[in-house]
């Protein structure tokens, strides 16, 4: 790659947030995309995304943002969302155990069906209930740093660190991709495979429910 096609080059990069129903997954994606709280959040049916837009070292960089159903009975149709992902956020609150006990359930399901190099980060969500916490922040980066994952806790009702758990899967995603276009021009293809994938997704909406999916 010269140095006009670098100053050009714009990266499209899909990442899943996942994780137990009710963890706050949309939540964390409606404060990032648009600074927004929804107490009384409904269910997420199927799979929906939003589109974000970030500036690394001068180059456009989109991140298509994906939110997974964490219900059980959606778990067929959201896997396949997950080929094609660069980065993964596995979200888990942090008052309620058992969703930090699916955390490795989650885990091996991204591994299983990732066909790409993923930037993975674990959340703790709703780190403003500290008065009912349920997992403790040492267990939550005793399981990060034995599985190989960023780590941080966040609180979607008061943006606590929101922004910058999204920021850092983005930037490690545009790092690790950096290398591998300077090395492999197998890479620069597979890459520009993915972005025109994604690119007809988001040409048909910035935010799509996939509802229809799951009616079967």
């Amino acid at each position: 790659m010269d140095s006009s096609d670098d100053d050009n080059e714009e990266y499209l990069f899909k990442i899943v947030i996942i994780g137990d129903s009710a963890v706050g997954k949309s939540n964390l994606l409606s404060r990032y995309a648009r600074d927004e709280f929804n107490l009384h959040s409904k269910a997420t049916i199927g799979v929906e995304f939003q589109t974000q837009v970030v500036e690394i070292n001068g180059k456009e960089v989109k991140a298509q943002i994906w939110d997974t159903a964490g219900q059980e009975r959606f778990r067929a149709v959201t896997s396949a969302y997950y080929r094609g992902a660069f980065g993964a956020l596995l979200v888990y609150d942090i008052s309620r155990r058992t969703t930090f006990e699916s955390v490795t359930r989650w885990l091996d399901e991204l591994n299983t069906h990732c066909d790409t190099t993923v930037a993975k980060m674990l959340i703790g969500n709703k780190c403003d209930l500290d008065n009912i916490r349920d997992v403790s922040i040492e267990e939550g980066a005793k399981l990060a740093e034995a599985e190989g994952l960023f780590f941080m806790e966040t609180s979607a009702l008061d943006s606590t660190n929101v922004n910058k758990a999204f920021e850092i899967v983005i930037r490690e995603i545009y790092s690790n991709v950096s290398r591998k276009v300077l090395n492999s021009d197998s890479y620069k293809a597979e890459l520009s495979i993915n972005r025109v994938s994604l690119v007809k997704d988001d040409a048909e909406g910035s935010k799509r429910s996939w509802s229809s999916c799951c009616s079967t």
